[in-house]
């Protein structure tokens, strides 16, 4: 079963992102907002792993001193999908 989340980013250029996990893989990520290029690698490189793996590796990097940043706050919504 697929499961789609959509998430209000706070903090970060990014505005939303949206995932689609099938269960517990990371099927596709679409960010709504902040740096096209790095937010579309990011996506791309999470495609096809485990939410855990992904959470794990991206939870805690900060931009700029923000506190958060986009794949934290990528993180941050995967974790509220599982």
């Amino acid at each position: 079963m697929i499961k789609t989340v959509k998430y209000p980013c706070i903090g970060t250029c990014s505005r939303q992102v949206e995932i689609e996990l099938e269960d517990g893989i990371i099927r596709r990520v679409e960010f709504t907002g902040g740096c096209h290029g790095n937010t579309q690698g990011v996506a791309a490189l999470v495609r096809g792993m485990k939410a855990e793996d992904a959470i794990a590796r991206l939870e805690g990097i900060d931009c700029h001193g923000k506190g958060t940043s986009c794949p934290d706050q990528l993180a941050k919504a995967l974790k509220t999908a599982l």
